[in-house]
């Protein structure tokens, strides 16, 4: 279960290692490795979502919701681009929509081609967007 270990015991067992904290930080790639294309395309999906259930659903009471949810959408854009400018040297990591395609990308499930990635990334937003129509469909039906 548990046991006390004394200071030597931790001790002998510590790795110690010569690289600083900022040392690290200055390495981290806070980009995805990801074609900014692919973030614009998301966003787009998202907005469209709104404008479609905006429309379908046409109330003055949801002026101020919307306009919140826009704002949260471009806040979840907005932040990791604002990392990204914070990493030294970021485009160095961000690949072009070419090389994504040629080269793939690693991930923790294993490689995956460019036009894999670019579909395990988009397909949630598609389908959010298929749902807003789908759902317009049935409002303008009933």
């Amino acid at each position: 279960m548990s046991k006390t270990l004394t200071r030597e015991t931790i001790a002998d067992k510590a790795a110690i290692h010569s690289e600083t904290v900022l040392e690290q930080a200055a390495k981290i790639d806070r980009s995805f490795e990801l074609p900014r294309g692919l973030y614009v395309v998301m966003a787009i999906c998202y907005l469209g979502f709104l404008v479609i259930m905006t429309l379908a659903v046409a109330s003055p009471g949801l002026i101020v919701p919307m306009g919140a949810i826009v704002a949260f959408i471009g806040m979840f854009f907005a932040v990791p681009g604002m990392m990204l400018r914070q990493t030294p040297k970021a485009d160095k990591f961000v690949k072009s929509w070419g090389q994504l395609m040629s080269r793939g990308i690693n991930t923790n499930t294993g490689r995956l081609a460019g036009s894999e990635a670019a579909v395990q990334m988009l397909i949630l937003p598609v389908l959010i967007v298929g749902w807003g129509l789908a759902i317009a469909v049935i409002i303008a039906l009933v």
